[in-house]
């Protein structure tokens, strides 16, 4: 049945220039979240209403189309309820004109995108979530419920009034909607930077438009309870970035979340996303962590592990080949003659400021390194394009080796680019070269522990920690590229403390949630288990233990792995 709040909005929408939507018929909920709740009606019920009074929770993702985000989210939904708090889900109902869920992929071209706008998808995205929300009895709060129509037209306005190259620092009562904004353009256009087309800019326009709309929507939504906390997906784009704006400007706690790369795990963050956080972390929540010989040898496994990515459910090689000698004699690469390893990341890739970045851009880095390199034909330099750009979730639509072979038709021989399409281990060709260079990449983390050197010159979260050579200007980058090659691994001592910091990255902060299983698809990975409400308890799920105490009690979200172990149901401590 359809409300007629939703067909008068899209009769509205229709006299203000946007399509008009039919209504889509109502989702079913998640047959695995139905069944659970049926195996254990009465007491989900009584949980529900013993948590009335309890600690307002709010799930403030607003996406409900992805499944992976959704099944996560109700996890929570249902693991802190259990523990006695009130929880609110929020869902944007057709509401806002561009958002996380709509990627390059799911339209004819970027123009049909700046034409329609995501209205095609919505009722999808909304209905999907809708139903699986209402089936766990909970409140769902709606976007357009916290925004008036006078409030919709002063939006579109601002949007239509900031100049284009201001957007990206845009500012609006102190929050930041320019950032997400431009950052929720890169992603939705996959590249690292706009063109000067007309539907480029109206597509930023759009997320600008919708920036402040969920800026309205949750300076009210925050004000409306006494929130302990609110939880949602990444912390960054639109809408989730200025969710985040809003909490904090509000003084209102923030968990962020993502799927981490080891199966069945994921990564929360208090305040701001984990590309943020995971810098700043203090050394000192892992430095003394116990370290025995038991714990040393499953760190060091699970590393091996990730070569080919055996135990994890984000990986881009399935065999990827060892055989570096090949490559090198392909090339003709000089025997004896030191190479140098560069990594790059996907360009679009959270495009956020940070203040420690030594370049503007990854691109700025790597035209900057190549420069540098041509002069040192002393020493070959080894560009590895991450191959994430083309498999990915969301193909990159800016190629690194295209943007390489703009700013230089021909390069020298002793620079030589591994495309992303090339299934050649990054970890065998970096045991055969001097060190190497990254800018955001996490391999860096793996890379020290491996005792090869690594030169940071952006936001890579090894940085800081005592282990790598950290630039934070291009002069300091350059003085350090100036003292290559280094002709030395790691001492003992560092790679030592390098494992210690791998074991704290991929065992403690990538918490394991044992009542989330795999269903073996590899773009939707995972669903809630459905036995009973058990499966939610600190004995049965201690990691969905520690989040919901991070969430409700601001406990650092960290795993003690070392003293209850690894492994989840099925897996094996290696």
């Amino acid at each position: 049945m359809v409300r007629l709040d939703h067909l008068v909005s899209r009769v509205k929408d229709r006299l203000k220039g946007r399509p008009f939507r039919f209504p889509v018929p109502p989702s079913l909920p998640p047959p695995n979240i139905q069944r659970l709740l049926d195996n254990d009606a009465a007491r989900w019920a009584e949980a529900v209403r013993a948590a009335a009074s309890g600690p307002e929770v709010l799930i403030a993702t607003g996406v409900g189309g992805t499944p992976v985000i959704r099944e996560l989210d109700m996890a929570l939904a249902i693991g802190l309820t259990l523990r006695g708090a009130r929880v609110s889900m929020l869902l944007c109902d057709e509401f806002l004109p561009a958002c996380e869920y709509c990627t390059f992929h799911m339209f004819r071209s970027p123009h049909e995108y700046a034409e329609r706008g995501p209205w095609d998808h919505c009722g999808s995205c909304y209905g999907q979530g809708r139903a699986a929300y209402d089936c766990l009895g909970l409140p769902v709060l709606r976007y357009s419920s916290f925004v008036s129509w006078a409030q919709r037209r002063e939006a579109r306005s601002l949007a239509a009034s900031v100049p284009p190259g201001d957007i990206p620092s845009f500012r609006w009562e102190g929050l930041a909607v320019g950032e997400h904004a431009h950052a929720g353009a890169l992603r939705f256009i996959a590249r690292g930077e706009l063109t000067d087309t007309q539907d480029e800019e109206v597509i930023l326009r759009r997320y600008l438009e919708s920036a402040f709309l969920t800026a309205r929507a949750m300076q009210k939504v925050f004000a409306s309870r006494p929130w302990r906390a609110a939880s949602f997906h990444h912390g960054i784009y639109v809408p989730q970035g200025i969710v985040g704006e809003v909490a904090r400007s509000l003084k209102v706690r923030i968990a962020n979340w993502v799927v981490a790369y080891r199966k069945q795990r994921f990564i929360f963050s208090h305040g701001d996303t984990y590309h943020h956080t995971l810098l700043e972390e203090p050394v000192d929540s892992w430095e003394d962590v116990s370290w025995t010989s038991d714990i040393r040898e499953e760190a060091a496994a699970y590393l091996q592990s990730r070569w080919q990515g055996s135990q994890d459910w984000i990986y881009f090689h399935e065999n990827p080949s060892e055989d570096i000698a090949s490559l090198r004699a392909e090339w003709g690469l000089q025997a004896g003659r030191p190479a140098i390893l560069l990594l790059t990341n996907v360009i679009w890739d959270a495009q956020l400021h940070y203040r420690a970045n030594a370049f503007g851009s990854m691109m700025e880095w790597i035209i900057s390194t190549i420069d540098y390199f041509r002069t040192r034909p002393d020493l070959d330099l080894i560009i590895r394009i991450h191959p994430a750009e083309i498999r990915g979730g969301i193909p990159s639509r800016q190629l690194a080796q295209d943007e390489i072979a703009r700013h230089f038709p021909s390069l020298p021989s002793n620079i030589k680019i591994i495309g992303p399409d090339r299934d050649v281990s990054t970890y065998a060709m970096a045991q055969q070269c001097d060190c190497a260079l990254i800018y955001g990449t996490k391999t860096g983390v793996e890379l020290t522990s491996m005792g090869i050197p690594v030169v940071v010159a952006g936001e890579a979260w090894i940085r800081g920690k005592g282990l790598t050579l950290d630039a934070d200007s291009p002069e300091a980058y350059r003085k350090i590229l100036a003292s290559l090659p280094l002709q030395k691994r790691l001492d003992a001592s560092t790679q030592e403390r390098a494992l210690k910091y791998a074991y704290h990255f991929f065992f403690r902060r990538m918490i394991p949630v044992s009542c989330i299983e795999q269903t073996g698809n590899k773009h939707d990975p995972f669903k809630i288990r459905t036995e009973s409400l058990d499966i939610f308890s600190k004995e049965n799920d201690p990691g969905l233990d520690v989040i919901c105490q991070g969430i409700l009690e601001d406990k650092p979200f960290i795993y003690p792995a070392e003293l209850l172990g690894s492994s989840l149901p099925g897996e094996e401590n290696k």
